[in-house]
């Protein structure tokens, strides 16, 4: 294996320094404010302003724009002595106009001198608490100044339109109204990455000085568009006429050229991708979601560990004085992770790369646990061999790549491949759970077996309980969901137990993983955090269920069309206000992306005019989201994805787990009921056997959908895109819906018993 490659660098021989090497004094534009703090404050009002809907409404950016011309910019004129201004801000609706203003650099010049013959500036004020105290300065100010004007946008949204005065500001502000969604992936906010994107920043000024005038056109990269679109807002520290123009595919291999022929480095990175939707460049969107979220409210559970993402891209260039013709046909490149997914092989050959520019080779999100990644130089086998040998191989650390300045390292694979491995920070990623099925316990919370048997000094054990085990992401045993089924005890050649009533079949969640005594017999962990009970539902066509959350769950159903016409309600006694909705399907962010080869067939059965079984009704089929609405988010915000049918679960950090499990676990044994069958394979009751742990965890890796000739595999997809292929292959069967073939004791009860109790 090769040494542990270097942090990313060019050397003197190669040509000029990297932009991790300059210093200020090389720097066309002297930074005389701290970016990186400014830049991460920057996020947090764009963040904001993008859950304030209300800003965005005509009638009130109408009064905003008149308010930021005709009173604050007078006022902020007169307080400012030479080019330094006043440590105050304005309302919030001002200081969005304020700011989509200075993004355009000439038309604010032009605007400032000739009304006020000098460029007004704004404070640099990067925490929250003296942001406060400058708001509140200003307040004082304000009412002294203008009695009759409120210092807060109090026009209503049924007032009468003021006047269009400054139509290119109107359009200004409303061209910025998506802004956020460029950065709001939760790693820009880290220090790590705006340290990194600063240095890279200073590179892009570099190569703007360098060629003056005679500069083509050039395309940002998100992180060099986010420190200058900082930088821009701050317009007395920001010089010279910086201003983006339509870009397209031509330019932006320009872009990239240029920055390659000076820093012999690729210009995109991960977090650093064009970012810019003009023109012909189009970002493509994550298939990860993982925005930012204000709270974690799973930290009271002990037994959940959070998990965090980072995105990886790969950058491949082959040195041409050490390839030989004879070896593009034979040698290729894999690339493995070092842990949580050893069945992950992706091949490369060496025709697909180039000695003249970096290639982005692959494109990936990896759990942190993943540790890194290990690119291998294989040569394929003769004539008579099958398979390849390794001829070089190097591993790159999640871990050495954090301590690099610019999270980007270089390495060279048996002198002929340059590879370049570039990371973001983790950032917290939604919880992943799954519920497996798991052996019959008693009322004590041990399972039905003889071991526990003679524990007990062979005293029966009563009671029966169906129990699943509940899984995250790595395997780790973080719940147990059991339900009540049976009451009274099994003996010899007299009694067995029998189904209890309809009101008594509660369910329960406990936190925590088995004790186990002996083998695969174990004990319940002994704190409840969570319980759901039957309620008597109003007619026979609904299903009702009181949660110890406070939630009250009702289920009603069309018995004409089956699941199709099921529908939810969710309202909490103790939060009469809060409002969420469980919407059937995939919705919002969890709507899945047809890039599997089986969706792609279908669609070509059907141009050919053949049928075609598959439906866009029946994928979603199980799926149930989660929408909460808020004050800050009054169109709602999806925090969790159910498949109650497979007992698969997807949350967001701020949503419950235990509300989410109780919700899947209730609405799978409702529609049991329904339908008179065992939809969800409740009936088993044992372990399933399961893929080893680290030979494909789910979740562990997943591909960007420019990586589109991997994009087929479902376990390199978002979960909710196959959840049947996936949970099989986590699993470790070819086919979920195969049951295996298990032999049940009497002692536990047969399958009668559990039928009665399941859907009767």
């Amino acid at each position: 294996m090769s040494a542990t490659p270097n942090s990313i660098g060019v050397s003197a021989d190669t040509g000029p320094t990297t932009p991790t090497e300059l210093s200020d004094d090389e720097l066309p534009v002297r930074i005389s404010i701290d970016l990186v703090a400014a830049a991460r404050r920057h996020i947090a009002f764009l963040r904001a302003v993008a859950e304030s809907e209300w800003l965005h409404q005509e009638s009130t950016l109408l009064e905003s724009i008149r308010r930021y011309d005709e009173l604050w910019m007078p006022l902020i004129s007169d307080l400012t002595v030479g080019s330094t201004p006043p440590m105050i801000l304005p309302p919030v609706d001002v200081q969005w106009v304020w700011y989509c203003h200075t993004l355009n650099p000439v038309s604010y010049r032009r605007y400032c001198e000739s009304r006020f013959s000098k460029i007004i500036g704004k404070p640099a004020i990067f925490d929250e608490e003296n942001e406060e105290y400058a708001v509140m300065r200003c307040r004082g100010i304000w009412v002294q100044r203008y009695p009759t004007e409120p210092f807060e946008n109090e026009l209503d949204s049924d007032s009468q339109y003021p006047d269009a005065r400054n139509e290119d500001l109107l359009i200004e502000v409303k061209k910025q109204r998506l802004l956020y969604s460029k950065f709001s992936e939760p790693y820009m906010s880290e220090l790590v990455y705006l340290i990194a994107a600063r240095e890279r920043y200073k590179g892009f000024l570099c190569i703007l000085q360098r060629f003056g005038d005679g500069c083509p056109r050039l395309v940002l990269a998100a992180d060099i568009s986010l420190l200058w679109l900082t930088h821009q807002s701050y317009p007395t520290v920001y010089a010279g006429d910086m201003e983006i123009e339509d870009i397209n595919r031509k330019v932006l291999e320009a872009t990239r050229k240029l920055w390659e022929s000076i820093y012999n480095q690729p210009y995109e990175k991960a977090g650093g991708q064009v970012a810019m939707d003009l023109g012909e460049v189009v970002s493509v969107k994550p298939p990860v979601y993982w925005e930012v979220s204000d709270c974690d409210v799973n930290t009271k559970y002990k037994s959940m560990m959070p998990r965090f993402l980072l995105e990886v891209c790969v950058h491949v260039r082959l040195n041409p004085m050490k390839v030989m013709q004879e070896d593009m046909k034979k040698k290729f490149l894999r690339l493995r992770v070092v842990r949580c997914h050893r069945e992950l092989k992706m091949d490369k050959p060496f025709s697909s790369f180039s000695s003249d520019s970096w290639e982005k080779t692959w494109h990936l999100y990896c759990e942190f646990g993943t540790k890194g990644v290990v690119l291998d130089l294989r040569l394929r086998g003769g004539r008579c061999f099958k398979g390849s040998s390794s001829k070089d191989m190097v591993a790159v650390l999640w871990n050495d790549l954090l301590r690099s300045p610019s999270l980007t390292l270089e390495s060279k694979v048996d002198e002929q491949v340059r590879v370049v491995v570039s990371i973001t920070p983790p950032a917290q990623a939604p919880y992943l759970f799954k519920c497996v099925p798991d052996r019959v316990t008693d009322d004590s919370g041990a399972m039905i077996s003889d071991v526990v048997l003679r524990m007990n000094s062979y005293r029966p054990q009563e009671g029966r309980w169906l129990s699943r085990t509940v899984l995250d992401h790595a395997g780790r045993e973080c719940f147990v969901v059991r339900m009540r089924v049976a009451g009274g005890f099994w003996r010899r050649g007299g009694e067995t137990p029998s189904a209890v009533k309809r009101e008594d079949r509660i369910i329960e969640i406990r936190e925590g993983s088995w004790s186990y005594l002996a083998g695969t017999i174990g004990r319940l962990p002994e704190k409840v955090v969570g319980t759901a009970t039957p309620k008597e539902p109003p007619d026979h066509q609904k299903s009702a269920w009181c949660f110890s959350t406070g939630d009250e769950l009702t289920i009603h159903w069309d018995l004409s069309s089956s699941t199709a016409g099921l529908n939810f309600s969710l309202q909490n006694q103790t939060c009469p206000d809060s409002l969420v909705k469980l919407l059937k399907g995939r919705k919002m962010q969890y709507q899945a992306k047809k890039f599997n080869s089986q969706k792609e067939k279908a669609k070509q059965n059907m141009n050919n005019g053949q049928e075609v079984d598959e439906d866009d009704d029946d994928d979603d089929e199980g799926f149930v989201t989660l929408v909460r609405f808020t004050e800050e988010n009054p169109t709602g915000r999806a925090t969790a994805l159910l498949n109650w049918k497979l007992l698969v679960v997807e949350l967001l950090p701020e949503e419950d787990a235990v509300l989410a499990l109780l919700l899947c676990i209730s609405i799978l044994k409702s529609v049991s009921e329904m339908r008179k069958e065992d939809v969800g394979s409740l009936l088993i009751r044992r372990r399933l056997k399961e893929a080893k742990q680290g030979t494909r965890d789910w979740g562990s890796v997943v591909l960007h959908p420019s990586c589109s000739s991997d994009i087929s595999l479902p376990h390199l997809q978002p979960w909710h895109w196959n959840a049947m292929a996936v949970t099989a292959a986590s699993n470790g069967t070819d086919n979920f819906t195969k049951q295996p073939a298990f032999t049940y004791s009497p002692v536990e009860g047969g399958d009668k018993l559990y039928k009665r109790g399941i859907i009767a």
